[in-house]
C-alpha cells in the first residue's frame, strides 16, 4: 500500500485538527503540513516532503484559498488540490476551478467523502459534491452558444462523459453502464484524446461549454 502525502491549510484550527483526526485510521495517509493560511502553505510547500493532495480552505486571512491555488500552480502542476468550503455559490467553485483546483467538496460533506475523494483525485478524476456539479453545469449551461462540432464521440463515451459532469466517480459509472473501472478509463483516455484535453476538469468543461451533455 504506497503512502498518500497530504497538506491541509484552513485558518480554523477546529477543523483542520478535525479532519486530520478523521483520517488518522486510514495507514495509507499521512499528514506532511499543515498551515492555517495560504502564505503560510505556500511558504512551505518545496519541503522534503511534498504533498500529493492539498485540502484547502477557499476563505481565509490573507491570501485566500483561490488565490494559493493560483500560487501553487505557478511552479506545481503535478499536486491535486481539493476546496474544503461552506461556499456553494457559482462564483466560488468556478473561480477555484479555473484557478486549478482539482476538486471541490463542501465542509458538511467530508466526514463521509473525503478518503474516497482522495483517491478518486489520484486517479485522475475530481471528485465534487453532487450538488457542486449540477451548480455547475447549469452555471455554465446559462452562459454559453451551442456549437455544432461533436468530436466523433461515440454513444458509449457521450454517456459517459454525462456521467463524469454530473460528478459520478469512474467506480459510479462502471456499476451504472455495467462495465469495468478499466473500461471506463479507457474510454475516458478517447474522450480527451477526441476533446483534446488533459484533465477530468478540462473534459467536463469543454462537454458543458460545447452543449456535449
Amino acid at each position: 500500500m504506497s503512502l498518500i502525502k497530504v497538506a491541509i491549510a484552513d485558518d480554523h484550527k477546529i477543523f483542520r485538527k478535525g479532519v486530520i483526526l478523521s483520517l488518522r485510521p486510514y495507514a495509507n495517509i499521512k499528514f506532511v503540513m499543515e498551515a492555517e493560511n495560504g502564505q503560510e502553505l505556500i511558504d512551505n510547500l518545496p519541503g522534503e516532503e511534498i504533498p500529493e493532495v492539498i485540502l484547502m480552505d477557499i476563505d481565509m486571512p490573507g491570501i485566500t484559498g483561490i488565490e494559493a491555488v493560483k500560487q501553487v500552480r505557478l511552479f506545481n502542476q503535478q499536486v491535486q488540490i481539493i476546496m474544503l468550503t461552506v461556499f456553494d455559490d457559482n462564483q466560488h467553485v468556478l473561480d477555484a476551478i479555473c484557478a486549478g483546483a482539482s476538486g471541490y467538496l463542501l465542509k458538511k460533506n467530508i466526514s463521509d467523502h473525503l478518503p474516497e475523494a482522495i483517491s478518486q483525485v489520484l486517479q485522475g478524476e475530481a471528485p465534487m459534491s453532487r450538488g457542486i456539479a449540477r451548480m455547475i453545469i447549469q452555471s455554465m449551461q446559462e452562459s454559453v452558444k451551442p456549437v455544432a462540432n461533436n468530436y466523433n464521440l461515440t454513444q458509449r463515451e457521450k454517456e459517459i462523459l454525462t456521467h463524469l459532469s454530473k460528478g459520478n466517480s469512474y467506480k459510479m459509472i462502471a456499476a451504472d453502464l455495467f462495465i469495468s473501472i478499466d473500461t471506463v478509463r479507457t474510454h475516458i483516455k478517447k474522450i480527451y484524446e477526441k476533446l483534446q484535453v488533459h484533465s477530468q476538469g478540462e473534459a467536463i468543461s469543454k462537454a458543458v461549454n460545447e452543449r456535449l451533455v
